[in-house]
């Protein structure tokens, strides 16, 4: 069993309308039944995606006193830059936040050189295919043309971050548990170790590493959107024993003072009851941030998306 892998290139050259409406219907028929797709022919330079995986992996392989003169600090207003003290982080994770180029909040590296040009001509890169995607789920979801472009047209809450797994050990060989992302839409390239699997009808299906190849699932804003037409993805890392697992992973987000609930084109129009209360996305982050800073005794006690559902009656 493995995801399905769509061919952008359509969407880029315009020129052919019957592979177009093939694709949409393989990523509708993933986003519908589990959230998950891989892209090819994406827009996103290869040697590009190469360059930033290489070089990352330069800059987390530098001494931790390095890699420090990057962190965020405790003044700064987002926690842009270089964070996680390894041996603290339960995840054994380490992180370099990158926040929109023309922000101001970014925190990047000049060593190694070009890694700052590099990950923000990829961050570039990934808004550009981030929009050609939701142009796609707009067709997916039969909304009226451009609407999920105008709701969502604020980009400067993107961001990317590029991760560093530790190998595991006998005692730890914990990755990422279990979740689903809160945004809109995530985009991932992982190394060729791998790591990353997605869950559907109850079993865990490994996203094999293919170069060239992006990885993406649909976050919490679009589900809720769908009133559960389209599904927010499970997935999870599990480590590696033998190698540290590298990979970036782009957010494309929302506005923070956004307003989401599902839409009317789910619900009232076709007769079918809310299946989510409204909130705020600003919200929703701060809770998803506070399962981080205060983590609940027991991972089922963590807030997700079903802490806006809407009991059934």
């Amino acid at each position: 069993m493995a995801i399905p892998t769509v061919d952008l290139s359509p969407f880029f050259t315009n020129s052919d309308e019957n592979w177009q409406k093939k694709a949409i219907d393989i990523i509708k028929k993933a986003c519908s039944e589990y959230g998950f797709f891989q892209i090819v022919n994406h827009g996103v330079p290869l040697d590009l995606m190469s360059q930033a995986i290489q070089l990352s992996k330069t800059f987390f392989a530098f001494p931790y006193e390095e890699k420090l003169k990057y962190s965020p600090g405790s003044d700064a207003p987002l926690p842009a830059g270089y964070n996680e003290q390894p041996e603290k982080s339960p995840d054994k994770i380490e992180c370099l936040l990158m926040f929109p180029p023309q922000s101001g909040f970014n925190i990047l590296p000049t060593n190694p050189p070009h890694f700052r040009d590099v990950v923000e001509e990829m961050f570039t890169c990934f808004r550009k295919t981030g929009e050609v995607i939701e142009k796609i789920l707009n067709d997916c979801l039969g909304l009226p043309p451009d609407f999920l472009k105008e709701y969502n047209q604020d980009r400067s809450w993107d961001f990317m971050v590029a991760l560093r797994y530790f190998p595991a050990t006998e005692t730890e060989n914990n990755g990422i548990t279990e979740h689903e992302d809160g945004n809109c839409v995530t985009f991932v390239i992982q190394d060729e170790v791998g790591g990353l699997e997605v869950k559907k009808d109850g079993n865990w299906i490994p996203v094999v590493p293919t170069q060239g190849t992006i990885v993406v699932n649909l976050g919490d804003v679009i589900q809720v959107l769908s009133n559960n037409k389209f599904k927010s993805a499970t997935h999870r890392v599990v480590r590696s024993k033998e190698r540290s697992r590298h990979s970036f992973a782009f957010f494309f987000n929302l506005q923070g003072d956004k307003w989401v609930e599902p839409l009317p084109q789910f619900t009232q129009e076709i007769g079918e009851a809310s299946k989510y209360k409204g909130f705020l996305f600003k919200d929703y982050q701060a809770l998803r941030l506070r399962n981080k800073t205060h983590p609940p005794s027991r991972p089922e006690d963590a807030i997700t998306i079903t802490h806006y559902a809407i009991p059934k009656e």
